[in-house]
């Protein structure tokens, strides 16, 4: 099938222009050639490009810095457009420079057929899922304000482009990421595609209330049912009806409620505690963790049948530090969030100092973590335009560390280390409980179940 845009090829050979537009419309790409930098940009300012094929050495000057600055200029008017620089002059500081102005590749010519092919086809496909970021974020916006996704990396628009792809079905759907990563905002986002975006969307955490609470919370209780319940209660899965019922911490739910939440979603009635006779819900499930199911099947912590049950299709959030090229923009984007805080109202900006601080720190909180500490180090740089590292409450300096001695094992290692960014928590803010659990993306009841596995005070 025809790609949906035009490609343009822009070099002054003619020869080669005939060879590899002809193999690009054998390949079922419409091509539109220019032999000049004049006729390109005329092309170029005429229609949309998703992707252009460009050499650098094009008359009337024909020397390699206007190519460059051309690229820059095309880049700057459309951000959007991949470029593929093909020229005859292969030295690496041209390829390295049109790299860093922002060009999706650099081909040394005579190019292999296969090999541009192959980097055209992936070249549209990120076109693609960019604008399919693009589309599930304006719609994330709109439910959720200013809470907008950021980001470009790749597992970060993989995960988008899947949310989107499932959005439409009624799959249930299983959200896994550390915490602090997203994952409510990511189910958000599939609610808000699905459907069921006019109906309600539910969210309970699991973790947050013991079990005899979160059962009434989820299928509500009638009057006199136990010691307090002084009138009927509508449980959460009654007000998911018609929309979507979010379960955080899935992980945290205990074995014998597991089984009432199982019986819920096979038949599709709810049973409030106290009541004689079922209630019909139609929803649709959205569950979330981070914590493995699978160690947890193992263990026998978690019944199999509700994993399959919850686990429809997958969605995996990245941590922070697996999201490197994403840093600069979430960081910006919370300075922004933040202006208000600034005495003149202006967002403050990170100086390469705090810039490269932030980059070598391990963010073990991911979003929550990094959105905490720019609203600090906004207030803390006072009436300065650039933070600097000073202003963040870790040195910058931080690498990851060894095991400590006897952890051999992986699981004996990830104790260790989850043991290690505990008490950094905990000495960075003085031993206060709310605030080192909000950094590491924890409940205050979570931090305190590990403050006791791991005999901390």
């Amino acid at each position: 099938m025809a790609p949906a845009h035009p490609l343009l090829l822009v070099d002054d050979d003619s020869a080669f222009r005939k060879v590899y537009g002809g193999l690009l419309r054998d390949a079922g790409y419409e091509v539109v050639e220019a032999g000049d930098r004049p006729s390109a940009r005329a092309a170029f300012e005429a229609r949309p490009f998703p992707l252009v094929l460009l050499d650098l050495m094009l008359p009337p000057d024909g020397s390699v810095s206007a190519g460059l600055a051309g690229l820059a200029a095309l880049l700057d008017a459309r951000p959007g457009t991949k470029v593929i620089v093909v020229s005859g002059v292969g030295d690496t500081r041209h390829s390295l420079e049109a790299i860093r102005l922002g060009a999706y590749d650099f081909l040394t010519k005579p190019v292999d057929p296969d090999v541009l092919l192959v980097v055209v086809q992936r070249a549209l496909a990120r076109v693609a899922l960019e604008r399919q970021v693009e589309a599930l974020r304006t719609s994330l916006e709109r439910a959720a304000g200013d809470a907008a996704m950021v980001g470009q990396s790749a597992p970060f628009l993989a995960a988008l482009s899947l949310a989107e792809r499932v959005a439409g079905s009624d799959l249930p759907v299983l959200v896994t990421g550390e915490n602090g990563t997203g994952k409510e905002l990511l189910a958000r986002l599939v609610h808000q595609k699905s459907r069921r975006h006019a109906g309600p969307f539910i969210p309970v955490n699991c973790g947050a209330l013991p079990e005899t609470l979160l059962e009434s919370a989820l299928f509500g209780h009638v009057k006199g049912s136990f010691t307090g319940a002084t009138r009927d209660h509508r449980g959460l899965f009654a007000e998911a009806d018609g929309g979507t019922l979010f379960l955080d911490e899935l992980g945290d739910m205990t074995p014998s409620l597991q089984v009432k939440v199982l019986r819920a979603l096979e038949t599709g009635d709810i049973l409030p505690v106290g009541a004689d006779l079922p209630v019909h819900v139609d929803i649709r499930l959205i569950s979330a963790t981070h914590q493995d199911l699978g160690h947890m099947l193992q263990e026998g912590t978690f019944r199999e049948d509700l994993y399959w049950r919850v686990k429809g299709v997958e969605l995996r959030l990245p941590p922070l530090r697996e999201r490197a090229t994403d840093l600069p923009l979430l960081a910006k984007h919370f300075l922004n969030q933040c202006a208000h805080l600034c005495p003149d109202g202006r967002a403050r900006l990170l100086s390469d100092a705090a810039a490269e601080s932030l980059a070598s720190h391990g963010w073990p909180g991911n979003l929550r973590e990094l959105r905490h500490e720019m609203q600090r180090a906004t207030v803390l740089a006072g009436e300065r335009r650039e933070l600097q590292p000073e202003d963040l409450s870790f040195t910058g300096s931080e690498r990851p560390r060894a095991s400590a001695p006897g952890a051999t094992t992986l699981a004996a290692k990830v104790e260790a280390l989850e043991r290690r960014e505990i008490e950094d928590a905990l000495k960075r803010f003085g031993g206060n409980r709310t605030h080192s659990a909000e950094a590491l993306g924890l409940s205050r009841q979570g931090l305190l179940k590990k403050l006791e596995r791991f005999g901390l005070t």
